[in-house]
């Protein structure tokens, strides 16, 4: 299988773009996946949000954080077809795939909205440049955007990643081998490590 690349496509678009008046049209679903459910929040631009354990009342919660943070709720399921659920629809097929084991590069499209300034930095360095099976250190990754002493700094933008899975934090790690941070847990940073080769599995 060839892989695909991840794909942002806000830097071309964005270029020379006339702010839209009005709030962004945005739409909202959940995927299984083997760490639990995942909240997947979508617009027109490409996917804006993954949340961890997106039971009931946590969707409920992301979905009330979102609104307030966006200026207006997500769109019904379709009909009418709209260009967010064709994101959500594309980021669902393909998280499934990655926890299947048939995808290691992601395609889908980001909407970088939910972050600015040295975290954007240092998350698309991230997910440009530290692959699927590889790690990276919080110095290292400071270091790859001009920031020597900023380590700790790197590992905020970790834990404020609004794109965990899709963009990797969990390759992120400390510079003597230790794990590090996780928000959504050790437990799950380690099933992630494993499904993609770097850690064993766990034996029960």
């Amino acid at each position: 299988m060839t892989d695909t690349e991840v794909t942002d496509v806000t830097d071309v678009a964005d270029a020379g773009r006339v702010t839209p008046t009005g709030p962004p049209a945005w739409a909202w679903t959940t995927v299984a996946t083997r760490v639990g459910p995942l909240g997947l929040a979508a617009t027109e631009k490409g996917l804006l949000c993954v949340a961890f354990h997106a039971d009931a009342a946590t969707a409920a919660g992301t979905v009330a954080r979102l609104t307030r943070r966006l200026g207006s709720g997500p769109l019904p399921p379709p009909p009418p077809p709209c260009a967010a659920h064709e994101v959500l629809a594309t980021a669902t097929a393909e998280l499934t795939a990655y926890f299947d084991g048939r995808l290691r590069t992601f395609s889908v499209p980001l909407d970088w909205s939910l972050t600015s300034g040295f975290n954007r930095r240092v998350l698309r360095e991230l997910a440009a440049h530290v692959p699927y099976g590889t790690l990276a250190s919080y110095q290292d990754l400071a270091d790859r955007v001009g920031e020597l002493g900023a380590a700790r700094a790197v590992g905020v933008a970790m834990g404020s990643n609004p794109l965990p899975v899709v963009v990797p934090c969990h390759r992120v790690i400390e510079s003597n081998g230790g794990l590090g941070g996780f928000g959504p847990g050790l437990e799950t940073k380690r099933d992630l490590l494993a499904l993609e080769g770097v850690l064993p599995e766990p034996l029960f």
